[in-house]
């Protein structure tokens, strides 16, 4: 699962109009609340870029293969409690309650933290499954070449490219 910048607006929007909705929450102004959501949203990209580049920057000292950069990248993100994968929904959702909680632009939540993250993990993992189904999407277009060979490795990153631009989150 990934986060892309093209979907935080979205995400912050759909979260904020179905949190209102719902009467979980009452905002003074619902744009603000929104980037309020978004701020979070981006604030897990950018640290997850910044654990990519110094688990990278570690790889580069110690001399390791970039196959060990996941588990370097892992092994920091523990150090900083910071969630990848499936625990980023759970990381992220943990930081929106909160932010409802600070921010100046909610005026009260009405649900229980339970309730808030559920809702929220909901519609964080409906947004992030998104790479699942690019890579459903690539494969079916790519279905005559062999997995595992260089054609296929380049021809699925064309191919993705092209996919993402489609679907309007090309990073």
């Amino acid at each position: 699962m990934r986060l892309y910048s093209a979907k935080v607006d979205t995400i912050a929007s759909e979260v904020i109009t179905k949190l209102t909705a719902d009467g979980d929450l009452e905002v003074s102004n619902h744009q603000e609340a929104t980037l309020d959501v978004s701020a979070v949203l981006k604030e897990y990209i950018r640290l997850d870029k910044e654990l990519s580049e110094r688990a990278k920057d570690i790889l580069e000292i110690r001399g390791l293969p970039h196959a060990h950069l996941a588990r370097t990248k892992r092994q920091l993100a523990e150090q900083k409690d910071f969630g990848l994968g499936d625990e980023a929904v759970t990381w992220i959702t943990n930081q929106l309650v909160e932010a409802f909680m600070q921010s100046k632009n909610v005026d009260e939540v009405f649900a229980d933290d339970a309730v808030l993250r559920k809702k929220l993990k909901e519609i964080v993992r409906k947004h992030m499954a998104v790479e699942d189904e690019l890579d459903t999407e690539v494969r079916a277009r790519i279905k005559n070449l062999q997995e595992g060979t260089s054609a296929w490795e380049v021809e699925y990153a064309r191919v993705l490219d092209q996919v993402k631009q489609k679907h309007g989150i090309k990073e």
